[in-house]
C-alpha cells in the first residue's frame, strides 16, 4: 500500500494536570492545517493523545489518594472534553497506557536490543522529576531544570542506553538534505549545532520507576516514559498491526508533520528521528516547534496562580474568538503574551466591529433594498474576482503555518470591503444610481461567501453560520430567501 493520508500530529500531552491554554495552542493549529486541508479534498489523519507513564504521574496520584491508572483516565478525559468543547476534530485521540500502544512498545524495544541500537549499562546523571529528563550540568540554570527552574537529583542506576551517537552523522546530513525538516527555519540551527556539539548515547530505561511500561526481557526495567510517548506516532497510526482490517501503516506514516512546543523540540528533531533510522521507517517531512504563551509578561505556572484555562475564555468569548486570537496575535512559531486587554480589543475591534458589523450591514441592505434576493452567480463581481486571486496565496500561508500573515490577509479583504460600503454609500445609490445597488449588493454577498470559507479552518462555527445566511448551498436555486441577519459577535464591554 502507498500513502494515502497526510498525516499531522501533536505531541501526547503529560496527565500531570488539567489542560491549558499551551496545550490548546499546539492542537488548534493542528486542527486548523487539518480543515484546512480537508476542505481541499485531501484525506487527513490527526492524532492526539495523552502521555501517562512515569515517576512524576504516580507521584502526583498517590499524593491525589489515587492509583496512577485512576488519575491517567481523569485527566486524559478532561483533555478529551476540552477538545470537544473547542471543536477540535482529530481522527485519533492514543494514550500511552493503551494495551495495543504497550504491546508495541515492548516489541519495538526488545527488536532495538537484538539489532545492537539498545544495550545494558549504568548511568548516573542530574534528573528533573518534573521533566522526566536528564540534563548536563552546562544545561542547567544556577543549578536548576533549564524548563522547571526547580532543583535536579543525582540518580544512579542500571539503565538501557540507546546509540543515539551511532546516528550523528546520518541526522546532520539528514538536516542538510532536508531543510524543511527544522521548522520554522530560524529554530533549525540550535538542533544542528547540538547535533554536531557530538551527540552520546542516551538512557531509555528505569529501575526505580515502576508505573511505566515493562520490558519483556527484563521485568525490572520499565521502558523511559519519553521513549515510550515518542513511539505513539507510529503505534497510533497502525505499525505493527495484527489484526487485519486495521488501518494500514504504510498509507498513513511518514507524518507530513509534527506540531511541538520548542521545550520538546530536541527530542523530535534528534532523538526521535534517530529511533527512526534504527527502525529503518521514513522519517517525518516536517517538525514544527512553537513558541511559549507569557500571562501579562509572565511565564504561567500552577505557583504563580496565571495558568490559563481555555475553556473559560470559551464561555465567555466563545471558541471561534479563541482559536482567532491565539493565530491572529501572535507569529505562529514564536513566544506570544496573553493578556485579557488584548483579548477583548480584538474580539471588539476585528471581530465585532470589522467582520461582525460588515456581516449584518450587508445582509441588512440586501433584506431593505432587495428582500433577500440571492444572487445566483457572481457576474460583473469586480471585488469578488479580486478576492479570488488571493486565495492561492492565503492557502500558501496556511500549508506553511504562517497563520497569523493568512488571517492578516484576510482581515485586509473585509477591510476592503467596510470601505468600499462607506465610499459607494448603497443607501444614497439606492436613490440616484438603483440599476447599480443589485450588482454592488451582489458582489458583497459573493466576497463575504469567500470570506466564510477563507476563515472556516481558524472559525468553523463562524464560518458555517455566515454559510448558511449566505445561501452557499443553494447556488442552484435563484431566489431562495437569505436567512434574516444575526449578530455574530456581540461587543464586550
Amino acid at each position: 500500500m502507498s500513502k494515502k493520508y497526510y498525516y499531522i500530529t501533536t505531541p501526547l500531552y503529560y496527565v500531570n494536570d488539567k489542560p491549558h491554554i499551551g496545550h490548546a495552542y499546539t492542537t488548534i493549529a493542528a486542527d486548523i492545517l487539518a480543515r484546512h486541508k480537508k476542505a481541499k479534498d485531501v484525506e487527513i489523519f490527526f492524532q492526539t493523545g495523552t502521555d501517562e507513564h512515569g515517576s512524576n504521574i504516580e507521584k502526583i496520584a498517590r499524593e491525589k489518594n489515587a492509583q496512577p491508572k485512576k488519575w491517567a483516565d481523569l485527566i486524559s478525559e478532561e483533555f478529551k472534553r476540552m477538545w470537544k468543547r473547542l471543536n477540535i476534530n482529530y481522527d485519533n485521540f492514543i494514550r500511552t497506557t493503551d494495551k495495543e500502544h504497550e504491546r508495541k512498545v515492548q516489541e519495538i524495544f526488545e527488536n532495538m536490543i537484538k539489532n545492537g541500537d539498545i544495550y545494558l549499562g549504568t548511568y548516573e546523571g542530574l534528573y528533573c522529576l518534573p521533566c522526566e529528563n536528564f540534563f548536563d550540568e552546562s544545561e542547567l540554570s544556577d543549578g536548576n531544570c533549564p524548563i522547571h527552574g526547580k532543583k535536579v537529583e543525582k540518580v544512579s542506576e542500571e539503565s538501557y542506553f540507546f546509540k543515539l551517537s551511532k546516528y550523528e552523522d546520518k541526522l546532520l546530513q539528514h538536516y542538510k538534505n532536508n531543510p524543511d525538516f527544522l521548522s520554522p527555519s530560524y529554530r533549525a540551527l540550535e538542533i544542528i549545532n547540538f547535533a554536531k556539539s557530538g551527540l552520546r548515547d542516551i538512557s531509555v530505561s528505569r529501575t526505580k520507576v515502576s508505573w511505566g511500561i515493562p520490558l519483556l526481557s527484563n521485568p525490572k526495567h520499565t521502558v523511559y516514559v519519553w521513549f515510550d510517548a515518542l513511539l505513539n506516532y507510529i503505534t497510533g497510526a497502525g505499525y505493527g498491526n495484527r489484526t487485519p482490517g486495521k488501518t494500514d501503516f504504510n498509507e498513513i506514516w511518514p507524518a507530513d508533520v509534527h506540531f511541538v512546543g520548542k521545550e520538546i523540540y530536541r527530542f523530535h528533531a534528534v532523538i526521535w528521528p534517530a529511533m527512526l533510522m534504527s527502525l529503518g521507517l521514513p522519517l517525518p517531512k516536517k517538525v514544527f516547534a512553537h513558541g511559549w504563551w507569557t500571562f501579562n509578561g509572565e511565564r504561567m505556572s500552577k505557583t504563580r496562580g496565571n495558568v490559563i484555562n481555555p475553556e473559560d475564555i470559551a464561555k465567555e468569548y466563545g471558541a471561534d474568538a479563541l482559536r482567532y486570537f491565539i493565530f491572529r496575535e501572535v507569529p505562529f512559531g514564536q513566544d506570544g503574551d496573553f493578556s485579557s486587554k488584548s483579548l477583548q480589543r480584538r474580539y471588539n475591534s476585528d471581530l465585532a466591529n470589522d467582520l461582525g458589523n460588515l456581516f449584518s450591514r450587508v445582509l441588512n441592505m440586501v433584506n431593505k433594498y432587495l428582500e433577500y434576493e440571492f444572487p445566483a452567480k457572481p457576474e460583473n463581481a469586480a471585488i469578488f474576482e479580486k478576492f479570488t486571486a488571493m486565495t492561492p496565496e492565503l492557502d500558501s500561508k496556511i500549508e506553511n503555518m504562517q497563520f497569523s500573515e493568512a488571517l492578516d490577509k484576510i482581515w485586509q479583504a473585509i477591510s476592503i470591503l467596510n470601505k468600499e460600503i462607506d465610499f459607494k454609500k448603497p443607501w444614497e445609490m439606492a436613490k440616484k444610481n438603483p440599476e447599480q445597488l443589485k450588482p454592488f449588493l451582489f458582489d458583497l454577498i459573493w466576497c463575504l461567501r469567500l470570506i466564510a470559507d477563507w476563515i472556516y479552518p481558524f472559525m468553523p462555527d463562524t464560518s458555517t453560520k455566515m454559510q448558511i445566511q449566505l445561501g452557499i448551498g443553494k447556488t442552484d436555486a435563484p431566489g431562495i430567501e437569505i436567512q434574516k441577519s444575526l449578530q455574530l459577535f456581540p461587543r464586550k464591554l
